[in-house]
């Protein structure tokens, strides 16, 4: 069971991802979680930064998905602007949502990889289905309720997480 909740890789922000790895692992699409991974929780706006790096993994050749928890018109505000689909009110660690985002862009689990900044709901979710899992550190800002309880579960196993990735 704990290993459902290793991610394939970790690292310490988005910018930490190499593309050049993905792709060679076989790597065609990539889900994204937003709150906290691509847009604190608690604001509207894509850092300007972020959002040349979202955009250059189009360039790249990535087909880009968004996977959330949050509601329609939160992950809409993010689609329009970067003209990439998304699936709300995802439910992760439930599958149903990330299947969803697979079959809009019709790739297969093996070719996907998914991007999230909580174990207990982004890496389980990805793990249980098969994905290729990144966890990135949160970005800053107010969190969900619920977000902040699983931050002190998730300390136990972010431990170790951090001792394997980060050595």
């Amino acid at each position: 069971m704990l290993a459902k909740l290793y991610p394939k890789l970790f690292v310490p922000s988005l910018f930490d991802i190499n593309l050049s790895d993905l792709k060679r692992a076989g790597i065609k699409a990539i889900l994204f979680d937003i709150d906290n991974t691509l847009i604190p929780w608690d604001r509207k706006d894509l850092d300007p930064k972020i959002e040349k790096w979202f955009r250059s993994l189009g360039q790249e050749g990535f087909k880009l998905c968004f996977v959330s928890n949050n509601d329609e018109r939160r992950v809409i505000a993010l689609t329009s602007l970067l003209q990439v689909p998304g699936v709300h009110k995802a439910a992760k660690p439930r599958r149903k949502g990330l299947r969803r985002a697979l079959r809009i862009l019709g790739t297969d689990i093996h070719e996907t990889a998914l991007v999230g900044d909580q174990v207990f709901t982004d890496v389980l979710a990805g793990n249980r289905l098969g994905l290729y899992t990144i966890l990135v550190a949160p970005l800053a800002g107010k969190e969900f309720i619920g977000t902040r309880i699983n931050r002190k579960l998730e300390k136990l196993v972010l431990r170790r997480i951090k001792k394997r990735y980060l050595k």
